[in-house]
């Protein structure tokens, strides 16, 4: 019978000896951290990894550049931290997201990772840390303090720009798009939750086309803060280790890679002892969910019923509302964007706090940062695209029950006030309210009109303005 193959080998770091599970490219301190930080269930976002893998590449092909690395190491660690960057190697980064605050543990799973990769190209022996090095030569020039920070950023705006932007984009299109064939449907307004002079259903979604495009606006006004990289700080910002002209080059080569505006941070003792650029972003994301709470819940409240509720929009039947009460139509796709939204801000909260913790020359919250900006990213870039998709494309007005509700509305006499004054109006509509009669007859019964006056001044088309 064939000899089984062990379940583990050793590696060595600088504490000694470690067993590493046979089948993975990471080595001693990725097992290390697995033990040490076995805290939650979250796990390092794999976009940051890809960052990371980019990030290894661009070093080492810029220190082959300054000479400072040999050309055989370089093209070795270029292909495998180009697997990294892709995703190939997704499956040996196991690491949570509550370690070492500086994200130490994670920057060397990366290098361990395209180590024992390159070694394996090379026809080596996996943990030989021959011919390349975790540290020397995966790392060099390096160190997580600018490394990590930077890989948040290329994360962040990738995630910002090519996924949430686009799903915001279309969401806001498709309320737009409503907002223009429902232009002239006139309902009733509501105010307190009361009811309230007309308007148009197409202005009521044109407010909320709006509000999406104002919250593009900020995403664009915050997004030049990623674009900001602190590589070739090293420890403190200084640039200790890393050869003359290594930022300059690593910068230029990332921008060129990912076809994004990055440039090197002004100043990178800010960069790497703060994080004020992703807290700014969050809080955008916080508020792009509060809008999107808002939309989520006006719809909900305009679809209840369909017979007991507003009733005014009839929702896309996408699957059976209840286990117990049939034909039921719940609004899912609103309560899914309204949970997701909720917990961005959430989030924000906590980046908020993280990013506050920054002490002297290092902010040791890195990871979380990081999660929670990410998750936020793709929380609302998910939410926007489902909910677009399987709610706002399918919505439909129901018009028979809008001109019912406009035509009982008791605010339509606000229209009266500039011609028998306020209190007269409202003695109108306290009458037909306390009669259950029609305004038109309360305001005949009162005498404060003629039936041709009435008609004329009250016309819920001609009370939503010159832009219906």
């Amino acid at each position: 019978m064939p000899e089984d193959k062990p379940a583990t080998r050793l590696e060595r770091d600088s504490l000694g000896e470690v067993e590493v599970p046979a089948g993975r490219y990471y080595g001693a301190q990725t097992a290390r951290a697995l033990t040490l930080f076995a805290i939650g269930r979250e796990r390092l976002p794999l976009e940051l990894i890809h960052a990371l893998g980019l990030l290894k590449k661009v070093a080492a092909l810029v220190n082959l550049e300054l000479g400072v690395l040999d050309r055989d190491r370089a093209e070795l660690i270029a292909r495998a931290a180009e697997e990294v960057a892709s995703g190939a190697l997704d499956a040996h980064f196991p690491l949570g997201v509550w370690m070492a605050g500086a994200g130490t543990p994670a920057n060397m799973n990366v290098n361990e990772v395209v180590a024992n990769r390159a070694i394996e190209l090379a026809g080596g022996v996996l943990g030989s840390k021959s011919p390349v090095h975790p540290n020397d030569h995966v790392n060099l020039s390096q160190s997580t303090n600018d490394l990590f920070p930077t890989a948040m950023h290329l994360a962040a705006a990738g995630g910002v720009t090519g996924r949430l932007i686009p799903a915001l984009s279309g969401l806001r299109q498709a309320l737009g798009a409503k907002a223009e064939a429902w232009a002239g449907i006139v309902k009733t307004g509501r105010t307190h939750l009361m009811d309230a002079v007309p308007l148009t259903l197409g202005q009521e979604f044109s407010g909320y086309e709006a509000m999406l495009g104002e919250a593009i606006v900020r995403l664009q006004l915050v997004a030049p803060g990623l674009f900001e990289l602190p590589i070739g700080g090293t420890a403190v910002g200084t640039g200790l280790s890393a050869p003359t002209g290594f930022a300059e080059a690593a910068v230029a080569m990332i921008a060129r890679l990912t076809g994004l505006p990055f440039v090197r941070v002004p100043n990178r003792f800010a960069a790497q002892g703060a994080h004020d650029a992703l807290v700014a972003v969050s809080a955008m994301l916080k508020t792009l969910a509060v809008s999107l709470y808002k939309i989520a819940n006006d719809i909900r409240l305009l679809a209840s019923g369909p017979r007991c509720g507003f009733g005014e929009l009839t929702l896309p039947a996408n699957e059976p509302g209840s286990s117990i009460m049939p034909g039921k139509v719940n609004p899912t796709q609103c309560e899914a964007l309204a949970m997701a939204a909720v917990q961005v801000m959430g989030l924000d909260a906590a980046v908020s706090f993280a990013g506050a913790g920054g002490y002297l020359e290092l902010n040791v919250y890195k990871p979380l940062i990081a999660y929670n900006v990410l998750t936020s990213i793709e929380l609302l870039a998910g939410a926007c695209d489902s909910f677009r998709r399987y709610c706002v494309e399918g919505l439909r007005p129901d018009q028979e029950r809008i001109r019912d509700l406009l035509g009982r509305s008791l605010m339509l006499v606000t229209a009266l006030s500039p011609r028998i004054g306020y209190d007269r109006a409202a003695a109108v509509a306290y009458k037909a309210e306390r009669e259950n009669t029609t305004l038109k007859e309360a305001a005949l019964a009162l005498g404060y009109v003629s039936e041709e006056e009435f008609d004329r001044l009250v016309d819920p088309a001609g009370m939503v303005g010159p832009d219906a």
